[in-house]
């Protein structure tokens, strides 16, 4: 096949599923979005196949499974089997271009990449999917080894040691519970309870990993899920069994674990698109813009100093204790005084017209 009309193919099949998969999650509501990205290499296509599994798994199961049921009913989960399908087509790691997708992003240490205009159609059309949708943590899927690899992936030097991002303790535990959960991966003799920090095993550049946590407030994993990129096909229902309660019980995290909660302006108690902080820790998790709901992973067991803020309102700090099952917590922000001794507010709704504020406004505006 032409060079050229791969690549066309590839980028109708990418714009295509993406408008599909936004369309799943169309009706807004105030719950975190989860994502599973697999084939992102061509050449390891065991999670492009759990992938297309678990969707008809919870499909099949939603009724009749609590814990599909939970998923479905508390989260936006978005499936992208394939981000490679022309490698997949071609049997090679790279796409038609042979330009290897998981080395095509910004880099925070290098500038590489920067260039729009040079980067893949499969990596415009991911960066562009993230840009339309608000994800609050991901995983991609690959093979050629047995392990839950999780940021930074690179270092500063380029030398292989261990270089922790600023939520390292969350990472780790989220890896940890893919791990656990897995038939033999916390078994393993080369990574210590079957986690890796990415430099500490091989430092990459260009990765969609620390790209999604730096540039789209995305936690991500990578999840290599296969010692052999290219089993036999009958080896899949296996892999499949190996790997479902992992694929399950991390979608699961992002609600039975973490803070959760909206913030409001105490004046109007209109939602409020602000941002949340946690002292101590260099990161912060932005709210969704229509209904101001956020959601911010957190390793379980600490006390935690929890911050929110919004231009124009005065922040408001509490501080908890984090155990094992997740917390609402709701902020209430009082705004600030103006030069001229009047509150400086947001009494209006500017973002999309179904995003529900209006309907909110008109209940709890009511006398009680």
């Amino acid at each position: 096949m032409d060079k050229s009309v791969l690549e066309r193919v590839s980028m109708e099949f990418h714009c295509g599923l993406l408008r599909f998969l936004t369309s799943l999650a169309s009706e807004k509501e105030p719950e975190p979005a989860f994502k599973f990205v697999g084939n992102v290499h061509g050449d390891e296509p065991v999670g492009r196949e759990l992938l297309l599994r678990l969707a008809n798994w919870i499909c099949d199961n939603y009724i009749k499974d609590s814990l599909a049921r939970l998923i479905v009913e508390n989260i936006h989960l978005h499936i992208l089997p394939s981000m490679n399908p022309d490698g997949y087509f071609l049997r090679r790691r790279g796409n038609a271009n042979n330009i290897d997708l998981n080395r095509d992003f910004p880099d925070q240490f290098f500038p590489v990449n920067n260039d729009i205009n040079a980067r893949q159609p499969e990596t415009r059309a991911v960066m562009n999917w993230l840009r339309e949708m608000q994800f609050a943590a991901s995983a991609s899927l690959h093979g050629g080894a047995l392990v839950a690899n999780y940021p930074w992936d690179g270092t500063e030097d380029k030398r292989r040691n261990y270089y922790a991002c600023p939520d390292d303790d969350t990472f780790r535990f989220m890896a940890s519970i893919y791990s656990h959960s897995h038939h033999n991966m916390s078994l393993s003799k080369e990574f210590p309870g079957g986690i890796t920090n990415g430099a500490l095993w091989y430092p990459i550049y260009g990765g969609m990993q620390d790209w999604n946590y730096i540039h789209a407030g995305c936690f991500e994993l990578t999840l290599e899920i296969s010692d052999n990129k290219w089993p036999n096909a009958n080896e899949i229902p296996t892999l499949w069994e190996y790997n479902k309660m992992s694929l399950l019980n991390l979608a699961a995290s992002l609600v039975k674990t973490g803070i959760h909660g909206r913030i409001f302006s105490s004046d109007s108690g209109m939602p409020l698109p602000g941002s949340v902080m946690i002292k101590g820790i260099n990161y912060t998790v932005k709210a969704g813009k229509g209904f101001a709901d956020y959601h911010r992973l957190l390793a379980p067991g600490e006390r935690y100093e929890v911050v929110a803020t919004m231009p124009g309102y005065k922040p408001k700090t509490t501080r908890i204790s984090l155990d094992e099952a997740a917390m609402t917590l709701d902020f209430i922000l009082d705004p600030e005084v103006t030069t001229k001794g009047s509150l400086r507010s947001i009494n209006d709704c500017r973002c999309e017209s179904n995003c529900g504020l209006e309907f909110f406004w008109r209940v709890h505006s009511q006398p009680f």
